[in-house]
């Protein structure tokens, strides 16, 4: 079983920046690809961006590239997320996901833990 457990959200204004953490525990974080979707209220949960287990590798999703950069520290067991110029339409919640069979990380069903969620508001 793993655990993560998702930090950093809040409340921001326009054009700020958060810094989202995701603690994993209970399993080899190493071996995992991570991710993180957001879900707005009313609409469903859509794909952020996501790091391959080696790190190499990172996808995002049109809306946030350029602005937002996913990254992981193994030695701390977190994986990160950090949003520059954030805009109204970023408000959600935002949800940490770990992969630990290979599969789609673009896609909710390439995910086999989630997080509890951290919410994100953006005020303009």
């Amino acid at each position: 079983q793993v655990q993560l457990v998702e930090s950093g959200g809040g409340l921001v204004q326009a054009g700020g920046s958060l810094r989202l953490s995701c603690t994993a525990s209970g399993r080899t974080f190493g071996s995992s690809g991570m991710g993180w979707f957001r879900q707005a209220l009313g609409k469903e949960r859509e794909f952020a961006a996501s790091i391959a287990a080696s790190g190499g590798s990172t996808f995002y999703a049109d809306s946030v590239k350029g602005r937002f950069t996913i990254s992981r520290d193994s030695a701390k067991n977190t994986v990160y997320l950090q949003m520059n110029s954030l805009r109204p339409e970023d408000t959600a919640v935002y949800y940490c996901a770990a992969a630990y069979i290979l599969g789609d990380l673009r896609h909710p069903t390439g995910y086999q833990y989630w997080g509890q969620g951290t919410q994100v508001t953006v005020s303009s």
